[in-house]
């Protein structure tokens, strides 16, 4: 079955936007293999990590330690992977020997974000996922409500970039949705929320969201760039809606 039909076939399934539901599906599609789970640690994670620990504990977990994460992140992931229990939380780094040929002064970033996203998390991941040769799906946190390319996400959707089916069983959930899951669960809040930051990715790329702006503007804020590379929309890098080109 190609990807985008198989993708069809899974949304077809969906009797409501429940993630439990989406997730349920994900488990026990013959044609999907082996699923994991990709989370950045970040502001909303918490929800996402919950339900899968609840009902899929062993669940492979892939965190993309990219080195400039901020210190607040990764002592929320270790909070949270003691707290939730996940047991086969697996984290990924980029290979010392490309971080010293192509950022050896850590400051890509600032001269190419995009080749930063593409050393620091695209060419981990995708290393990772050919490790696991029977992965046919990769579950994410993505929602509409995020704003830009991300306000069409189905909850199935193919990733022709990878091969795979890309799984968002939040796609339909509202913040008000995610507030209200954590505090029933009483799950544990990323600390730089009470700071502002509402969409939290590597420290030197991110910043508070300010009042009336959407939840992932403080993202590479000043450039055209919207996505890390880690997702695609129709097989293709995301940028913001105004810009003339777009790179891969």
């Amino acid at each position: 079955m190609q990807l985008e039909t198989l993708a069809q076939s899974l949304n077809a399934q969906l009797a409501s936007r429940s993630a439990e539901q989406a997730l349920r599906i994900s488990f026990e599609a013959p044609e999907l293999g082996q699923v994991a789970l990709v989370s950045s640690f970040g502001a909303e994670a918490a929800v996402l990590l919950h339900l899968v620990a609840v009902s899929k504990p062993d669940l492979p977990v892939l965190f993309l330690e990219t080195g400039q994460h901020f210190a607040e992140t990764l002592v929320y992931q270790q909070e949270l992977a003691e707290r939730l229990n996940l047991r086969n939380l697996r984290i990924i780094q980029p290979a010392r020997a490309a971080l010293e040929h192509s950022d050896p002064s850590g400051k890509l970033h600032r001269e190419n974000p995009d080749a930063c996203c593409a050393l620091r998390k695209s060419a981990p991941l995708q290393a990772a996922l050919e490790a696991m040769p029977d992965l046919g799906a990769l579950i994410t946190g993505r929602k509409r409500y995020q704003g830009g390319p991300r306000r069409a996400l189905n909850v199935f959707e193919a990733d022709p970039a990878t091969g795979l089916i890309k799984v968002n069983p939040l796609a339909h959930w509202r913040a008000q949705d995610l507030r209200t899951y954590m505090e029933e669960n009483r799950l544990p809040k990323h600390p730089l929320l009470a700071k502002g930051y509402l969409s939290i990715g590597c420290a030197p790329c991110t910043s508070p969201t300010l009042a009336g702006e959407t939840a992932r503007s403080g993202r590479w804020r000043g450039r055209e760039k919207v996505e890390c590379g880690i997702h695609f929309i129709n097989g293709r890098a995301a940028r913001a809606p105004h810009s003339a080109k777009e790179t891969t």
